[in-house]
């Protein structure tokens, strides 16, 4: 865009310019600097065409489910069909079935945990995580690295065994744990691929296989 001059980029981007000068980017001389998103990591849960998983009740679409229906990435510009349509599906299958009456749980006992440092604690690791993910398990991947990664996240996965034994359970704590089996699952699904196919590209693997297998994990897999 640096054709187009600085008065045309100040009138019809002025948010992007003035976040760039924040960061001491010219662009109307430079160019901006891009770097993989979050679009990168292409996935999700296996669904029908009511947005229902495999498992009775729980529903998945959007960014989170794979439907099938645009191959096997969803970028940006699926957004109508994957949640406007798949969400009125899945509306109208919530509304057909019959409510289930929850099972009765004793209350929950917290009195023996305590809250000390709890929020440092989860804070550190969730930044830990974001960034050996990003180090370790970005588009560019080699088996060391995946295998630095597993073991970064099984000691994780040890750690948070014991909050749940020692703190007091909240949202963080919870989000904490599903990102750590995220995580988990990506990294092994990563070192089961022993190729370079759509956004995956390994080091140690940077040719395609001649045919391309099922990716999808299954229970007891």
């Amino acid at each position: 865009m640096t054709h187009k001059g600085e008065g045309f980029l100040r009138t019809h981007f002025p948010n992007i310019q003035a976040r760039c000068r924040e960061l001491g980017i010219d662009i109307a001389h430079q160019p901006i600097p891009v770097v993989p998103a979050a679009h990168y990591t292409c996935g999700g849960i296996v669904v029908d065409l009511e947005a229902r998983t495999d498992l009775p009740g729980l529903y998945a679409l959007g960014e989170a489910a794979c439907t099938g229906l645009h191959g096997a990435n969803r970028l940006a510009s699926n957004s109508l069909l994957e949640c406007v349509v798949f969400s009125e599906a899945a509306t109208r299958d919530i509304l057909r079935q019959k409510p289930v009456k929850p099972p009765k749980m004793p209350r929950w006992d917290d009195s023996r945990v305590s809250d000390a440092d709890e929020e440092i604690v989860l804070s550190h690791n969730w930044d830990e995580l974001r960034r050996f993910m990003w180090d370790y398990v970005g588009i560019v991947r080699t088996s060391k690295r995946l295998e630095r990664a597993l073991h970064r996240i099984k000691l994780l996965e040890r750690e948070i065994d014991e909050y749940y034994a020692n703190f007091r359970v909240g949202n963080d704590l919870i989000e904490l744990r599903n990102l750590v089996l995220t995580a988990h699952l990506i990294v092994r699904s990563a070192q089961r691929r022993k190729e370079s196919r759509g956004l995956h590209f390994s080091r140690d693997y940077p040719e395609l296989l001649p045919a391309a297998r099922d990716t999808v994990l299954k229970p007891g897999h």
